[in-house]
């Protein structure tokens, strides 16, 4: 890194310049060891920034590639402390490396690799140390692994479709309740003004609203901005309390289109997670604890946990989930097929295939609903605000002079 110093030289001249070192400690004795006498010390604003990005947190891509990285030499036969000492030695990013060489060393005082990533400041799914375990006590540690990192892509794949699914919607809802602002505050005053100079003028309630409604922003506009703003830092900071959200999820998902979305979603990711577990010799009663933990929606958590105890008692799992309705019929009878052939994992990444299709259709349904009926909803608010004002403007037309 590069620091921008000061110092005073042995003629007690004061002398700037810039110098390369690891750290200001190393700066300072680079300094001392020329005879300087250092007055100030501070890093190059390029440096700093570069620092602060080195000591950040590391993005889900990154994880997700230096995780592949990791399974690929697993698979490739290479053992484990050299496939974790390799990528301390790697190129990726400082966090990353920095947590894998200390991983590298508490594999050689012995540590399970399973508990090492679990005390680690890496912000890793809670099913990835559960597959490691299993695949540490089946010698499977590279499949568990592999399993887990598609589950973690099949988790971002899922929210990514439905954060770049709003986006275009999101625009359009700003963009007209900004074009609907911007009439009331600069347009809408400008006929009521007019208003005025013609003295007292009999208009309609709606002309009367549209006016009224424009004054009265133009007039507390920064109060309505500071209301809007507080507005919405309420509703993130409901939104980031987990009780609030769930809750909210599941009022949602009681609606007639978007509940199904979020239902075959939701059960979506039990089954793919479930067959993860399986595929890895996870017992079936633990896999179910684990699989209903990833579930948010209470209505359907609540299901799939009477579900856990039906089948802890002796029934069998597609019995259990039909008695507590808490699949479709279709994944009752792939479950159903899958029990008797012995094929359950396999069953359950299909049925998470189906609902994957299946959420992805809706989704596109869902979007061309909200689309028009955004248009529809600003086009008819401008276009009141619109009506309103010709209706001002006609009645000061028919005045008696």
């Amino acid at each position: 890194m590069r620091y921008h110093y000061r110092a005073l030289d042995s003629q007690r001249q004061e002398i700037s310049g810039v110098l390369e070192a690891d750290s200001e400690r190393e700066a300072a004795r680079q300094l001392q060891r020329r005879e300087l006498t250092l007055l100030q010390l501070r890093l190059e604003a390029g440096a700093a920034a570069k620092k602060a990005a080195q000591n950040a947190k590391p993005k889900e891509r990154d994880l997700l590639m230096i995780l592949h990285e990791l399974t690929t030499l697993l698979e490739s036969g290479v053992s484990l402390i050299e496939a974790v000492d390799s990528l301390a030695a790697s190129s990726h990013q400082p966090v990353l490396t920095q947590t894998f060489a200390q991983i590298a060393t508490q594999l050689r005082h012995g540590t399970a690799f399973s508990v090492a990533l679990k005390d680690s400041p890496l912000d890793l799914p809670w099913y990835l140390v559960q597959l490691l375990e299993a695949g540490e006590l089946t010698g499977q540690v590279a499949q568990a692994l592999r399993d887990g990192v598609a589950q973690m892509e099949y988790a971002a794949k899922i929210r990514d479709e439905m954060r770049n699914a709003m986006i275009y919607p999101s625009i359009l809802v700003i963009s007209g309740i900004a074009a609907v602002l911007l009439i009331f505050i600069l347009v809408v005053p400008r006929f009521a003004n007019l208003l005025k100079s013609r003295g007292d003028v009999e208009i309609p309630f709606l002309a009367e609203a549209v006016i009224g409604t424009g004054m009265f922003l133009n007039n507390h506009v920064l109060w309505v901005i500071t209301g809007a703003i507080g507005m919405f830092m309420l509703l993130v900071y409901v939104f980031r309390q987990a009780a609030w959200r769930a809750r909210m999820q599941d009022e949602i998902s009681r609606l007639p289109l978007i509940g199904i979305w979020l239902l075959e979603a939701e059960t979506g990711r039990w089954a793919a997670m479930l067959g993860t577990l399986l595929e890895n010799r996870v017992p079936l009663l633990r896999s179910l604890e684990l699989a209903q933990q990833g579930i948010k929606l209470p209505s359907l958590r609540a299901k799939l946990s009477q579900v856990s105890k039906a089948v802890r008692a002796g029934t069998p799992l597609s019995q259990a989930l039909q008695d507590n309705d808490a699949m479709t019929s279709t994944g009752h009878n792939l479950i159903r097929a899958g029990e008797r052939a012995g094929e359950l994992p396999r069953m359950l990444k299909s049925l998470a295939r189906l609902f994957e299709d299946s959420g992805r259709v809706r989704m596109k349904r869902l979007l061309l609903l909200i689309e028009p009926a955004a248009i529809l909803l600003i086009g008819g608010a401008i276009g009141v605000i619109i009506i309103g004002v010709i209706l001002a403007i006609t009645s000061v037309n028919q005045m008696k002079f």
